[in-house]
């Protein structure tokens, strides 16, 4: 409906008719009904309520993530009332791999099965549709959210396969408006109980729904950009416990939030039998521990040891495909003088020198000056080396060392899906490997450094689940499968890898973060934007008692952009919900006043710099 808010004409939603209304004043009559269409159930009104209470967020700001825009012609052309495609039990074999798998399955609707799975690697989508078909079968709706359309199209196929043709919709934004919305309605009226898609999907409105599942939960896609920046995991758990619906969070990976759960006893743990590993998992090796050290003292240095060398010529002769991993895009992404090892700096404005490729001369990555008679501003020379070696310099070097080996790339905007089962070199960023047919023979995970050194509360988490992800599609070790991480053996995401304890690793961060009262462990907002909008925000908020306040810290502002602050407000986690109510409603007496210049209030954020 449309309704006159402030002189201007809103869109709204009619939840329920009463007999009296809680505001005193005068009431506005609505301009008109839009639609009769009641596109808002009752039990995801629930939802959107409770993620604007607990993100300090609005009403307003929420329903726009969980009811896509209306496109008028698409509305007319659905089926006013649908029947759903009656789906058969499956085959649960898959399930028994995993010791307390059979609990995931439907049961009794009164006992719901809530766990946190740690998946084999191999073709996950086939766990996951056979937990969704189980669901189906017993009558109760799926929702299922995967980070990217590349696990969208996966998990569509698992689906189709496992529970049939008809029985699901996918839900993507690269839908476009007037198929995104038909497919919405489709499963609003009932025609559909299953959804798989990206975050946006955890909203869907499934009926009577009895499973929601997550894969891969640490995914950072599957955070919301937009306010109040809720996370797709975490709307997923308070829709099961809303609804009563059973939830699993599953992954190669295990994030500490989902440790969190287990700990609690919210969650169960589902995780591979003895045997199921022994079958499923590569061999892993660090090429920086001790006895690859002794053979090969130089390993420690080398970007690609002797190690490496001959996982990959073993796989490739073996007729098997090799991927290879580097954390970054592009050629040379830094410069440094080769005398002294000095970052190259630009002379005009001091940003760091790069290289496009191997055929352009050195510039600026600030200011694209390009760097003809650059010399050294500590020694004096003028010889370049790479200091940072980005995917496509890495598959230029890796072609020359395999001379006849095809070297393809997938990174960017030029992403493979799948690969055939043939001797090739294939170059990944991290997300964006593709599949092998058959599985990869060998990979080797490059300049472990870059991804365990970022400044982030969670670099050795990231670290770990891109490095699981990419060990995930190579083949068994049985099958002569091998891993190769280029970093130290003793640090603790490495061993989680060589050992493949990712439950272990993640109750380590969270032993960790609960010791130094970081979140998960604790609540956190994090308040950015002009100083005085800030220290406004927090004089108008009343926080609980315990409440640490840290900060502020500039934050670096864009071109136009005025100098900005942020500061960190820090809760024990029983304090969380009254701490998201006292922002949000200082929020709201800022937003009355018309106070100048905005706040943005994140809670629990994903990256904590």
């Amino acid at each position: 409906m449309r309704v006159r808010f402030s002189g201007k004409l809103v869109d709204g939603f009619v939840l329920e008719r009463v007999e009296e209304s809680e505001h005193g004043g005068r009431l506005a009559f609505l301009e008109r009904v839009v639609s009769p269409e009641p596109v808002l159930s009752d039990e995801v009104a629930r939802l959107v309520r409770h993620v604007a209470d607990r993100w300090a967020g609005s009403f307003a700001d929420v329903v726009r993530l969980a009811v896509p825009p209306r496109h008028a012609a698409a509305e007319k052309k659905v089926e006013a009332v649908g029947t759903a495609v009656v789906v058969a039990p499956p085959d649960t074999a898959g399930v028994e791999a995993y010791d307390g798998g059979a609990q995931l399955l439907a049961g009794d609707p009164t006992k719901p099965g809530r766990a946190v799975v740690v998946a084999l690697p191999g073709p996950w989508p086939a766990l996951l549709a056979t937990l969704a078909a189980s669901t189906l079968a017993a009558g109760r709706g799926v929702v299922i959210v995967v980070p990217d359309h590349r696990d969208v199209a996966r998990m569509s196929q698992a689906l189709d396969e496992v529970a049939g043709p008809g029985a699901h919709v996918a839900l993507s934004a690269d839908l476009g408006p007037a198929e995104r919305y038909r497919r919405f309605l489709r499963v609003r009226r009932g025609a559909v109980r299953c959804v798989v898609g990206t975050r946006a999907a955890v909203w869907a409105p499934v009926a009577d729904l009895g499973l929601v599942v997550v894969w891969d939960d640490g995914d950072d896609l599957l955070a919301e950009p937009r306010a109040p920046y809720c996370h797709a995991r975490d709307v997923a758990v308070a829709r099961a416990h809303l609804t009563g619906a059973s939830a699993v969070l599953a992954g190669f990976a295990v994030t500490a939030e989902s440790a969190l759960l287990v700990s609690t006893g919210w969650a169960s743990l589902a995780q591979p039998t003895a045997a199921a590993r022994d079958a499923s998992l590569p061999a892993v090796r660090a090429a920086g521990d001790d006895e690859e050290l002794e053979r090969d003292p130089a390993a420690r240095a080398a970007r690609l040891p002797s190690l490496a060398w001959r996982a990959a010529r073993e796989a490739l002769a073996a007729g098997r495909p090799v991927l290879v991993q580097v954390p970054r895009r592009g050629y040379q992404l830094s410069l440094q003088c080769a005398t002294c090892r000095a970052a190259a700096r630009c002379a005009k404005c001091a940003g760091p020198l790069g290289r496009h490729s191997q055929q352009t001369a050195p510039s600026c990555r600030w200011c694209a000056a390009v760097a003809i008679d650059w010399r050294c501003g500590e020694c004096g020379a003028t010889s370049l080396r790479a200091g940072v070696v980005g995917a496509s310099r890495t598959a230029e070097e890796l072609g020359r060392a395999f001379p006849g080996t095809a070297v393809r790339t997938s990174g960017g905007d030029h992403v493979l899906a799948e690969v055939p089962a043939k001797p090739l070199l294939v170059v990944a960023t991290p997300g964006a490997e593709p599949v092998a047919v058959g599985g990869y023979g060998a990979a080797l995970l490059l300049d472990g450094w870059a991804l365990l050194a970022r400044a982030d509360l969670r670099a050795g988490e990231e670290a770990l689940r891109r490095w699981l992800g990419a060990a995930a599609l190579v083949c068994p070790g049985n099958q002569g499968g091998k891993v190769v991480v280029m970093a130290p053996g003793q640090l603790p995401p490495v061993q989680a890898l060589v050992r493949w304890r990712p439950l272990w690793y993640a109750e380590r961060e969270l032993a960790e973060r609960g010791a130094l009262h970081l979140p998960p462990a604790a609540r956190l907002a994090s308040l950015t934007g002009a100083a005085d909008a800030v220290q406004e925000l927090l004089s108008l908020t009343e926080l609980p008692t315990a409440t640490e306040v840290l900060g502020p810290v500039p934050v670096a502002a864009r071109a136009g952009e005025e100098p900005a602050e942020r500061m960190l407000v820090r809760v024990p986690r029983r304090d969380g919900a009254a701490m998201g109510s006292a922002l949000h409603a200082a929020a709201a007496i800022r937003s009355a006043r018309k106070s100048a210049g905005g706040v943005r209030i994140e809670l629990d954020p994903v990256v904590i710099a």
